[in-house]
């Protein structure tokens, strides 16, 4: 009973690592591409992972950024209206080109100085059908069920690295959704992965126990979490790199050595970004 309690209360004391995810892409594997970047079809899902202990300054980096820009007021940053002068961000057309790049250099210097790293699953929709639409037909899995599993699994591998337990948050969507992520959540806490074990044994996967003791919760934020912003933020570049790796942005996070990659090791055993189905790298 004694050794039992000490344990409880063990892991209650273990340091935090978070998890802020975001997707990208329609997660249905039958979605039409639309008739422009049709060469370029994924769903992801990834973010940022973040020491608890580091949030803090993370927050105050972000608020410092955010005070040398009031056009921003309390709206939250979007990659898409960033990218496309859009939206939240249509006031950067009114600006001076100087100050656009101002804004756009600053911006990409907060995202690098930030205590994080990137971490994503991204999943090529049509060599996701070739691969599995003749073996599985209308069974194959919606690509947010393949991405959460790989994703988590090794968000919680750097945890357990970091001798920390994980939670995890996802950005608020509609409710359906929302039910849909917390239900993988516990079924990988509970239960493991569901992937084929002889196929999976070359990742050297968690054990169920593993998980157990390492996913301490999943939890929906808004679009005003500071942190959730900022998974939006990271998870398009590194998607356009599993297309082309010498995109601007996602050389910038590689170079930063901001992604997972940069301290995965055959020593440490973690994994970094998952580009699945994709033609070899």
């Amino acid at each position: 009973m004694e050794q039992a309690f000490h344990a409880i209360v063990t892991s209650y004391m273990k340091p935090e690592c978070h998890f802020y995810i975001d997707d990208s892409g329609p997660r249905d594997p039958d979605r039409k591409p639309d008739k422009i970047a049709t060469d370029r079809d994924w769903f992801a899902l990834g973010g940022v992972l973040v020491n608890a202990s580091d949030e803090s300054h993370c927050k105050e980096l972000i608020e410092a950024f955010r005070s040398r820009w009031p056009q921003l007021a309390a709206e939250p940053l979007r990659s898409y209206d960033i990218r496309h002068k859009t939206k939240r961000a249509r006031w950067l057309q009114s600006e001076p080109v100087e100050r656009q790049a101002a804004f756009y250099d600053e911006l990409t210097e907060l995202i690098i100085s930030l205590p994080v790293h990137v971490l994503a699953c991204v999943i090529d929709r049509p060599g996701y059908n070739n691969r599995y639409l003749a073996q599985y037909g209308p069974r194959r899995w919606k690509l947010c069920a393949t991405a959460f599993n790989i994703v988590a699994e090794r968000a919680a591998k750097v945890a357990i690295h970091r001798e920390s337990r994980l939670r995890i948050y996802a950005e608020q969507s509609d409710k359906a959704t929302e039910k849909q992520l917390k239900s993988y959540f516990n079924t990988l806490r509970n239960e493991g992965l569901p992937f084929n074990a002889t196929n999976s044994q070359k990742y050297s996967p968690l054990t169920q126990a593993q998980f157990h003791s390492t996913l301490f919760e999943f939890r929906i934020k808004t679009k005003q979490s500071a942190l959730m912003q900022f998974a939006d933020l990271v998870l398009w570049p590194v998607c356009q790199g599993g297309y082309d790796q010498s995109h601007r942005a996602y050389v910038t996070l590689v170079e930063a050595g901001k992604l997972i990659e940069s301290v995965c090791t055959e020593e440490n055993g973690l994994l970094g970004t998952k580009y699945s189905c994709f033609d070899p790298r």
